[in-house]
């Protein structure tokens, strides 16, 4: 694979779904490389509270799935907040961000049948329970581990892996902390990873609205 510049990987790390390789492990020595660098990033007070679960063992991997499943199923079927916009912000979705969605959403399917296949599944956890903490706690907590997992990704981009962000385990967290020996009580799992190599290595930039459809400078 090319070597790849900073920006390139910042603007092709995608979320991955379909176009990770079933058929081919992911080396040990290659996960721990970008683990490695993923414990460069920063974390409140620097106190380094993150943990990271790596599964490869077939039966394990299987059983995580399992559980990713029932959990997507009960999390599709929660009454959620609405997603739409509100009719104070101005904003619609066009149809080309509709398309976008639909394909998303057909892309999660497929990992969702074939999550059991990929050859690693990466669960970071940070210590303590955080939903148990007020908003600032939470954010402090999240903010010290979402980093590392985010350049965990970026790592695995530039070493031709492909990577996807999944929370639908965590309505059954408990379960999976169970199936890992994870410690339910004092250990926060904060997202499922899969890990493959990709089929290709050509990924482009999405398609993201314009940087002054977001922008509040000095104020909204």
């Amino acid at each position: 694979m090319r070597q790849l510049s900073v920006d390139e990987v910042l603007t092709t790390t995608r979320a991955v779904r379909r176009r990770l390789d079933l058929t081919r492990e992911v080396a040990p020595g290659l996960l721990r490389e970008c683990l490695a660098l993923a414990l460069q990033a920063p974390s409140g007070g620097n106190d380094q509270g993150w943990h990271f679960v790596v599964v490869t063992e077939p039966e394990r991997r299987a059983a995580v799935a399992g559980a990713f499943r029932r959990g997507a199923i009960e999390y599709a079927q929660r009454p959620k907040p609405r997603r739409d916009p509100s009719p104070r912000s101005g904003r619609r979705f066009t149809d080309q961000e509709k398309a976008a969605r639909r394909r998303v959403m057909a892309s999660a399917g497929y990992l969702f049948e074939h999550l059991h296949e990929v050859p690693a599944l990466v669960i970071p956890c940070i210590d303590g329970r955080v939903g148990d903490g007020a908003p600032v706690d939470q954010a402090t907590a999240f903010g010290s581990i979402l980093p590392a997992v985010w350049s965990f990704m970026l790592a695995a981009r530039a070493r031709g892996l492909g990577t996807s962000w999944t929370t639908a385990h965590l309505t059954v967290e408990e379960e999976v902390a169970g199936v890992l020996g994870i410690p339910f009580d004092s250990v926060s799992q904060v997202a499922l990873i899969p890990v493959a190599h990709t089929v290709g290595d050509e990924f482009r930039p999405a398609p993201r609205r314009p940087l002054d459809d977001v922008l509040h400078w000095n104020r909204w």
